[in-house]
Formats: structure tokens, sequence, C-alpha cells
């Protein structure tokens, strides 16, 4: 018997919206690593990969082509069906853009907390918001709105970290070392990612490992999410009973694409750290971020004084994930900050010492 799925019509979509995603890649230019000022004399550098100025607006959109054009040449994304993601907002605009791109509906399944400049953008793109009150539920409405709609359930949880080409292909690490090669340390002695599906430290993870460099990668992880918990018991089927604070990251599960072996250290940041770092970042950079960049920022400056205390001399490296505009009634909100009990006071007292003398303030 001879079985022939193929269809002139199907494969010309195909082709052109494979076109299409990847132009758009063609037509963005790689983004900028920002240093962050600090004395010279403690032999410390640190750079923000500043992911705020793809097209969408945040580091998602490097996944968000990933996934589509892994969908598409799998098979799975069809002319005219939807493609449903679980999100808590960042990939969801990055992957409304794409569907829009190629002409498929979206849709985006949300915890009904996310932030309302997020959603905004999604229905900008052309996406439609589904919210769920149960964060533990998400990936379950996803799956059955893309099969009730005989559409393509993304799964970025899933896919994150087999979607992306971490051997190089101008991959965010690739890209972060071509950066740093005419600087004083051109090989980090640290990247610092956050993890929310765990793809991004995962290929950056790989790639120093397939090139042989000494940078070691460590994951930030928020309040009520269960990667470092997991990580440190080495327990793949942790949980956690809630939702993240800190949008974009940290989980209520151990993610299929969270590549803990590849790891090399983890750190539990409060939340109000987060925020006391990001609301710092403003101050001395002048750019609003997310807080997934605060939690980030909080690990790397940890990181800087270990090793301006030891003597160590080196550069670190974190990312500006996405833009602040999109949290202004979260993080940059005083009335925000105390519904949800959250004091930055001592962490942002503890950041100012950090800055000043080079070193963290002693319990």
């Amino acid at each position: 018997m001879d079985v022939d799925r193929s269809d002139a019509a199907y494969r010309a979509w195909l082709k052109e919206a494979v076109r299409l995603v990847r132009a758009d890649a063609n037509r963005s230019a790689d983004t900028h690593l920002l240093r962050f000022p600090l004395p010279d004399r403690w032999g410390v550098d640190l750079y923000l990969k500043d992911e705020s100025t793809h097209p969408t607006g945040s580091l998602k959109h490097r996944l968000a082509r990933s996934l589509f054009l892994y969908g598409l040449c799998n098979g799975w994304i069809r002319p005219g069906r939807p493609v449903v993601e679980a999100s808590s907002g960042s990939t969801a605009v990055s992957e409304a853009y794409f569907a829009k791109l190629i002409g498929v509906p979206f849709i985006a399944v949300m915890p009904r907390g996310t932030s309302r400049e997020k959603c905004r953008l999604i229905e900008f793109h052309g996406g439609t918001c589904h919210f769920v009150d149960d964060t533990r539920t998400l990936y379950e409405q996803a799956a059955r709105l893309a099969s009730d709609g005989g559409g393509h359930y993304m799964d970025q949880f899933t896919y994150a970290e087999r979607a992306t080409d971490w051997r190089g292909n101008n991959n965010i690490a690739e890209s972060i070392y071509e950066q740093l090669r005419l600087e004083r340390y051109p090989v980090p002695a640290w990247i610092v990612a956050t993890a929310g599906t765990g793809g991004t430290s995962a290929t950056i993870a790989r790639y120093a490992h397939y090139m042989g460099h000494d940078t070691r990668v460590c994951v930030p992880d928020p309040e009520n999410s269960c990667f470092f918990d997991g990580w440190t018991r080495h327990d793949p089927a942790a949980t956690s009973s809630s939702g993240s604070r800190i949008e974009g990251i940290g989980r209520p599960r151990m993610e299929p694409s969270f590549v803990a072996g590849a790891i090399d250290r983890m750190m539990k940041v409060p939340d109000a750290a987060s925020v006391a770092a990001v609301r710092t970042l403003e101050r001395i950079v002048g750019r609003k971020a997310g807080g997934s960049t605060g939690t980030g920022l909080w690990s790397a400056l940890r990181i800087v004084a270990e090793m301006v205390e030891r003597g160590e001399s080196g550069s670190v490296v974190t990312l500006i994930c996405d833009a602040g505009d999109r949290y202004l009634d979260k993080y940059y909100s005083d009335g925000w900050l105390a519904e949800q009990g959250l004091d930055i006071a001592p962490y942002t007292a503890a950041l100012d010492h950090f800055l000043l003398h080079g070193g963290w303030p002693r319990p």
C-alpha cells in the first residue's frame, strides 16, 4: 500500500510560513550587552544581556521563534488551526506575534493574575487570553483547548530545551561569548540565568560545555517555585503548591525542559530581594525591567561579592529578560508590595552597602 499525505497547498503554506519566521530573525539585530558600573579595582566586570530589545520585548522572542520553527518543521502547526500555549505572559506575547505573522489563531492559557499590560500585548498581536485560577491546571486546559479546536499545544515547558540549537546558530550563549570577545575577561566566570521553562539555562550550560569553556551557570529561583528544592534534593517529582509572584520564572513542577544536570549552582531568592534589585537597576543604569531580571541581578551581585572577597578576577553575565513597563502595577507599585506583604527596604540597604563597599553586609 502506498500512502501519500503530501498536499501541494499545505506544502506551499509551510514553505512560506518558515520563510516568514526565519526572515524575522534575519531582520533582527543582536541584543546589546550592557556593562553594570562597578569599580575597576574590584577586578570583576558585570554585564547585562538586554533581551528586552527584541521585537516583542523579551527573552521569550528567541524561544517563540524556535518553537514555531520546531512546530512547523514537525508538521504540527497547520494553516487555519489554533496554536495554544500555557504561559504566564511573555512567551504568549511573543507566540501571538509569530502566530499573527504566519496567519494562524493563537490562544494563551494564563494565570488570572497575569499583568494587564501583557494581556494587552497578546491581544494587540491578535491572540486570545484564556484565564485559569489554579496554575496547576494550566497544562491540562491548554492541551484540552488545542485538542478541542483541532490545533497544536505548543507546550514550551517540554520543548524549550530541544527546539533551540544549543551548539550555536547565534543562540543566546554564542551571542554572549562573541560580544565579550574584546573585553578584558572574554570568558565569563559565571552566567546567571533564571528559569521558567529552563530552556535558556540549558542552552547556555550546554554551549559552555560543548565549547570547552570554564564558565559556570547559576540558576536563581524565586519563592513559590520547586526548581531549587528539586535540584538540591535530586527530586524530579518536586512540586510547589502555589504560583510564583515573579512572572515568567519559577514553576509548580519540575519541567521537562529544566536540565538539572547541566547546572552548576542554584540560589533561592526572596521576592522582595528581586524587586529591590530591579529598582536598583533602574536607579543605577536607568533601565526599568521585569521582576525576573531582579532575581537574576540579585544573584549575580552576590556572586560578584564572593569573587571580590576571594580576590578573584573575571566577568559575570546576567540577563535583562523583559522591560519593566509591563509591570508598573506590580514591581514598581508600592501599593502592590503592601498587598503582597513585601518589605524591600532591608534588601535595598544590602544592595546599597555592596555597591558602596564591595562586600555583602554581615548578618
